[in-house]
């Protein structure tokens, strides 16, 4: 069977992830959460792998979650059984993991690339929480920790869409750079990263995972499984005001 994801390593301990479903927007299937999760599980212990980089193929870096999925009702525990593991996963990912956003971070895309260690982004990249229009609660508490509070309600409140520059103003990305040399700037600056000591590096990411959480793990059983609980009881559509 053919994976949605592609995987690189290379000599200077630098792994690539993409995220492969470009026909698709590289939107979040179950499959292909799964992969990402087991991929990520098996380098976390991998002494040939010392930093990450996740990206998207084609145009998009990712789109949020497949809809389609969400309208069979008989997925409903494989839906959020993978997203409760794919999300951990990535939070607590033992090594620097960057995200190289080309184009559109968008729902559960956003959540992807905010859960990493930081962000560059290509100039053309967007970014936004359009799923509350269809009635699914945005995650909230680890995008409020990057671009503070305010920033956070409005962006899941309004489901509006920022562009790169905003994103760059609010602390979202922390580098930009031009599309074509996107994923180069990404990897040297993992480069950059694995100067250091693995060990220190990964005793840095255990306190940068650990000093919130606590907080995190309560607010995402309420962010996410609680809201799974509810939402998939459902089907994911426009609503309408009568």
């Amino acid at each position: 069977m053919s994976r949605d994801i592609a995987t690189e390593v290379a000599d200077d301990g630098v792994a690539t992830l993409t995220l492969s479903r470009p026909e698709r927007r590289n939107a979040l299937s179950i499959k292909l959460r799964n992969e990402i999760t087991e991929q990520l599980d098996g380098w976390a212990t991998d002494p040939a792998v010392r930093a990450v980089v996740l990206t998207g193929a084609g145009s998009t870096f990712c789109a949020g979650f497949d809809l389609d999925e969400f309208a069979q009702a008989d997925l409903a525990p494989s839906i959020k059984d993978s997203s409760h593991r794919y999300h951990l996963a990535v939070w607590n990912f033992p090594k620097p993991l960057l995200a190289a956003i080309n184009g559109a971070a968008v729902a559960g895309g956003l959540d992807l690339c905010v859960l990493c260690d930081f962000r560059i982004a290509s100039g053309d990249a967007t970014f936004g929480h359009p799923e509350i229009k269809f009635g699914a609660p945005p995650l909230f508490t680890p995008l409020q920790w990057i671009v503070g509070v305010g920033a956070a309600r409005e962006l899941c409140l309004t489901g509006r869409r920022i562009d790169v520059n905003e994103a760059m103003r609010i602390g979202l990305v922390n580098r930009v750079t031009e599309p074509a040399r996107l994923l180069d700037d990404a990897l040297a600056m993992a480069r950059t990263i694995t100067d250091a000591p693995q060990a220190a590096l990964e005793c840095t990411k255990r306190y940068l995972i650990s000093s919130p959480s606590a907080t995190f793990e309560q607010a995402f059983a309420v962010e996410h499984d609680a809201v799974f609980d509810e939402f998939l009881r459902g089907p994911v559509g426009p609503r309408t005001t009568p």
